[in-house]
């Protein structure tokens, strides 16, 4: 295709009314304007465009009446107030999430104090068995003895005998 029968690109159409209004920026005009000069199709297609928009500025513009000014007003209030009540709904379930997570941190808590109080505070059931083991081996010739009185004799014996 000729330069001169060059058309706009899809991203050139894209920024065409950015353009005709003065929004692009120098470079960006630039490269407008060189299509411009350079592609008289393309000259064609902006000329066109500019007109039309010329031409709707000549039409009437309509006039809002009071009826859509009462409506327009009440659609915002009514999403305003859809807005603050999100937002106190969304407030409420922070605060019911927080205190759902302070009972779990308590109740972690209270479980690893409950678990430090029986681990080492707690009297280990096991520890006594292990002190009182001769004691439990040599149960069945105590209980043969049957009275206190002989142990006694033997304890205070095998103390004495101790250096």
């Amino acid at each position: 295709m000729a330069i001169d029968q060059q058309r706009l690109s899809e991203g050139d159409r894209a920024n065409l009314v950015a353009y005709l209004d003065g929004e692009l920026s120098e470079a960006e005009a630039r490269v407008f304007e060189s299509k411009m000069t350079a592609s008289l199709t393309t000259k064609r297609e902006i000329e066109l465009l500019r007109k039309t928009w010329e031409m709707l500025d000549l039409l009437n513009r309509p006039v809002a009446g009071e009826l859509f000014a009462t409506r327009t007003i009440s659609l915002i209030q009514e999403k305003a107030q859809d807005e603050e009540r999100r937002f106190r709904q969304a407030g409420s379930s922070v605060r019911t999430a927080g205190l759902i997570s302070a009972w779990i941190a308590g109740g972690v808590a209270a479980a690893c104090v409950g678990f430090v109080l029986t681990r080492y505070v707690w009297p280990d059931p096991s520890g006594r068995l292990a002190r009182d083991l001769t004691l439990f081996e040599n149960l069945d010739g105590y209980r043969e003895i049957g009275r206190f009185d002989f142990l006694r004799i033997l304890d205070t014996d095998f103390d004495e005998s101790l250096p």
